[in-house]
């Protein structure tokens, strides 16, 4: 217990945040992999005009009582407040599709990886670049958009994942793990990155040409297992911690 708290003391700890389609979770563990806190919150999908969503203010309302939940246990079992965290991770369901305006006003509910509705695109993707697209990535998701003519992809600035959503509130840096951006658009083996052949072919389809957005500025930046993708900020601490610890 003393070796547990000098590590909480010094921040020698990392927090796992994991957004799954039932439950969200924040688990602490020490350097040496040990769990030592953990916390929960149970939410569920709505559906909503004939999509799967989740509201952005259940993610942070279940993050910050899933927090609250393992700093509570960790001044309970070892008599520390939680201030200093070495390193974050977030997990969350794969791919779906978070479409933000300049402002950073969300433009359409969150459409999550349940949603069967870009059958058409998908098909058209995979067509185009020789690749298969699966219905839940988020490129299919922005593609059928398009094919909808839905109003809100002319204001489009930036589209990410669950993931990658809550990482740019904490951090305020929009990036994703190569992971999970392989599941947003298809990555070049040789690079680490998006494939730039299949992102000029997406520039060049026809219905994408129309619009003043540039697909290379809308999609999270790819960093690899190891780089720096951030640090948590003061505003993206406030959203974390409410107690402001």
């Amino acid at each position: 217990l003393v070796e547990i708290s000098k590590e909480i003391e010094n921040g020698n700890v990392s927090l796992g945040i994991e957004l799954g389609s039932t439950r969200i979770k924040a688990v602490l563990i020490t350097s040496d992999y040990k769990t030592i806190a953990s916390g929960s919150f149970v939410w569920e999908n709505q559906f909503k005009d004939q999509i799967w969503t989740y509201s952005l203010d259940t993610v942070w309302q279940g993050i910050q009582a899933s927090y609250s939940q393992m700093a509570a246990e960790v001044h309970s079992k070892y008599r520390q407040s939680l201030t200093s965290i070495k390193s974050i991770g977030i997990s969350a369901m794969m791919h779906g599709y978070l479409a933000f305006s300049k402002n950073n006003d969300l433009l359409v509910p969150f459409r999550t990886w349940r949603n069967n509705i870009t059958e058409e695109s998908a098909a058209k993707l995979t067509e185009a670049f020789s690749f298969n697209i699966p219905q839940r990535w988020t490129i299919a998701h922005l593609y059928q958009a398009i094919l909808n003519g839905e109003e809100h992809v002319k204001d489009i600035d930036f589209v990410t994942t669950l993931a990658g959503y809550v990482h740019w509130k904490l951090s305020g840096e929009k990036v994703l793990g190569v992971g999970d951006a392989s599941g947003v658009f298809p990555i070049d083996e040789k690079t680490g990155y998006y494939s730039k052949s299949m992102l000029k072919t997406f520039a060049e389809l026809e219905d994408v040409k129309q619009f003043d957005w540039d697909i290379n500025q809308v999609l999270p930046d790819v960093k690899s297992a190891g780089e720096k993708a951030g640090e948590l900020t003061a505003k993206g601490a406030s959203l974390l911690d409410v107690t402001g610890n």
